[in-house]
């Protein structure tokens, strides 16, 4: 048998060593590439749409855009009822899923039976892979002619309907990134709150719910981006027409569902200049959210 000497043992272990710098050199230059990629994405996005968007305001058309009527036919082409329509189903639909999503992670950690839990989460994960177009197609179906029924002072095609579907597709990402939260925190954690007496709710409420706070503002960040930035709900159910909702029975359209329309249909005229406004708005709202949101979870953390 042949016996290794300290020189072969010393330089097969720098070797590796080596071996083991390139691959992490690699790693790096790829995420960095990667990095470079998206941030030079996202700014050819603003640039792009800055482009197209610059005649409203080199023009001074920026008066008739932001504006709170929209009459194409008439020369009028304000877009604020449809960013009023925005938030309002995007607030609104978060106010729905949000509290439901906690209750079902609540189930998930131990306030429901133990064998429903698997099931109800595996139903989470199924939903994450519908279709948006099913769940607007199902709602034109079935809860269009619901709400109809109910309040037949309303066409069924209303920010209620439109707020019920939005709310039931936003609920598993919701769902998943708090899941996946509370699922980090220490397995010693949860047996030195139950050797202290805590029963379930009081464990998720005083020792879970602290430590997964991140979880929690990353879900509202995912949560209200995606309800803002769907379209075919808003297009198929919240019945497109321009105006500020003044009740949950009216019909309301969106900025993503404007922009749907009016570039299927012009091209040329300031209707069409106004989808370029729309996206920024758009852009600029899902920063705004996302920054403010990061500034919460930075000052939660620094609490903590």
């Amino acid at each position: 048998m042949r016996l290794f000497n300290s020189k072969e043992v010393a330089g097969g272990g720098q070797r590796l060593r080596q071996a083991r710098e390139h691959r992490e050199r690699g790693i790096r230059g790829l995420l960095l590439a990667a990095t470079i990629i998206a941030c030079g994405s996202v700014v050819a996005i603003l640039g792009f749409l800055g482009y197209f968007a610059l005649p409203i305001f080199t023009q001074g058309h920026l008066g008739e855009i932001f504006a709170w009527d929209w009459r194409p036919f008439q020369g009028r082409f304000g877009i604020l009822p449809m960013v009023a329509g925005s938030l309002c189903l995007a607030a609104a639909a978060m106010a729905v899923a949000f509290p439901v999503a906690l209750g079902i992670c609540g189930f998930a950690q131990g306030l429901g039976p133990r064998f429903l839990a698997r099931p109800l989460l595996g139903l989470i994960h199924f939903m994450t892979g519908i279709p948006t177009v099913i769940y607007g197609f199902v709602s034109v179906i079935f809860l269009v002619p619901l709400v109809r029924g109910l309040f037949p002072e309303s066409a069924g095609y209303s920010w209620l309907t439109a707020t019920l579907t939005l709310s039931l597709m936003i609920l598993p990402t919701i769902v998943l990134v708090i899941q996946a939260q509370l699922q980090q925190v220490d397995a010693k954690v949860r047996l030195a709150a139950a050797a202290l007496g805590f029963s379930p709710a009081q464990t998720l409420l005083w020792v879970l719910a602290p430590l997964a706070s991140r979880g929690f503002w990353a879900a509202g960040v995912l949560g209200f981006s995606r309800a803002i930035g769907d379209t075919i709900i808003a297009l198929m159910v919240a019945g497109n027409a321009p105006q500020v909702p003044h009740s949950l029975l009216d019909s309301i359209r969106t900025l993503t569902a404007h922009i749907a329309l009016v570039v299927a249909t012009d091209s040329t005229s300031r209707a069409y200049q106004s989808i370029f406004a729309s996206g920024l708005i758009l852009f600029g709202v899902t920063a705004a959210v996302n920054l403010t949101l990061r500034r919460l979870q930075t000052g939660t953390a620094r609490h903590d």
